[in-house]
């Protein structure tokens, strides 16, 4: 993705070179890639968005629930940032996982 269009997903408004500054830390640090396509640079991210969001998941649960990602499910409901919508969707997405795993062995 070119800066411009990274720069239009963010919920909250960023100065273009604050951006740029941005995305040449995550480049040193190895989490995106830069390519150079003519005269823009697109930018990628180099894991899977799965293994992000499982790392990031891990990482939350160590910081807040104690490495549990079930205490850290029972302390978002608790504090209200899960609503009964979310929950519902959570035990659609279980049932659906549990019963693909089941159809697998």
């Amino acid at each position: 993705m070119k800066p411009a269009e990274i720069q239009s997903r963010f919920s909250w408004p960023i100065e273009n070179a604050t951006l740029r500054s941005v995305l040449v830390n995550l480049v040193e640090k190895g989490h995106i890639i830069r390519k150079l396509h003519g005269k823009a640079f697109f930018y990628g991210a180099c894991a899977k968005k799965t293994t992000l969001l499982q790392n990031m998941l891990q990482t939350m649960a160590r910081v807040f629930a104690g490495g549990s990602s079930r205490e850290l499910v029972a302390q978002l409901v608790e504090t209200g940032d899960i609503k009964p919508k979310d929950l519902e969707l959570i035990r659609r997405v279980t049932v659906e996982r549990t019963s693909q795993k089941t159809k697998r062995k």
